[in-house]
């Protein structure tokens, strides 16, 4: 995998080099700021992009608007954006660029490494990776607003990790459910939010904007 990192953090960004490295990857630049991003990218075209949300020079969202950038000019390439807080706001703009190649993940999700690894290999591969704390918190959002607030108990669990980017075998192996009954939950979570079956359109992220909408 070839990647290119943005992160003001000498201390992660660094660290972030050198776990990539051990794993095999390729580091094609590692930037301390968000301007020179987007220019990075479209000259080397790495396959994942590792940008911290909030950067030089004023720290608000100058990752996050370069990576909305990048998902617009090179479609192709996966990105994946790091925030220090929830910010459910922030995971709406990036999820309305496409739902493929794309991740949200806090900071503290990184010093997990297997974690960290895997949502960036479900992203390279054409997957989401949400992560769970900003998926908890869209759940808890959800009670507000029909029609979230008609899902079970156990269809909100089967949605708070298809949220986090698995596939249906995979959530079965994490809530000990067999396949068909995973698709039984999603279907009907599905039915309840009214997401049809339409051609171009993944059932499964228009779920989690549902959450990122309410």
């Amino acid at each position: 995998m070839r990647v290119i990192i943005a992160e003001d953090s000498t201390l992660l960004r660094e660290g972030l080099v050198r776990l990539l490295v051990e794993e095999g990857h390729e580091v094609l630049a590692a930037l301390g700021d968000a301007e020179s991003l987007v220019a990075e990218v479209e000259a080397r075209r790495p396959d994942v992009v590792v940008a911290d949300i909030r950067m030089p020079p004023t720290h608000t969202d100058e990752g996050l608007r370069a990576a909305v950038e990048i998902r617009e000019r090179l479609p192709g390439t996966g990105v994946l954006v790091l925030s220090q807080y929830v910010e459910p706001s922030y995971a709406a703009r990036l999820l309305a660029t496409g739902a493929d190649r794309v991740g949200y993940l806090l900071k503290d999700r990184v010093a997990q490494v297997e974690e960290f690894l895997d949502a960036l290999d479900r992203i390279h591969a054409g997957g989401t990776a949400l992560d769970p704390e900003v998926v908890r918190r869209l759940v808890v959002r959800g009670d507000r607003a029909d029609p979230l607030a008609r899902l079970t108990p156990r269809e909100r669990e089967v949605l708070e990790v298809l949220a986090q980017g698995y596939t249906n075998a995979a959530i079965g192996r994490q809530l000990h459910l067999s396949l068909s009954a995973v698709e039984k939950y999603l279907n009907s979570v599905f039915d309840k939010l009214d997401l049809r079956r339409t051609d171009g359109h993944s059932r499964r992220i228009l779920a989690v904007l549902r959450y990122l909408e309410s």
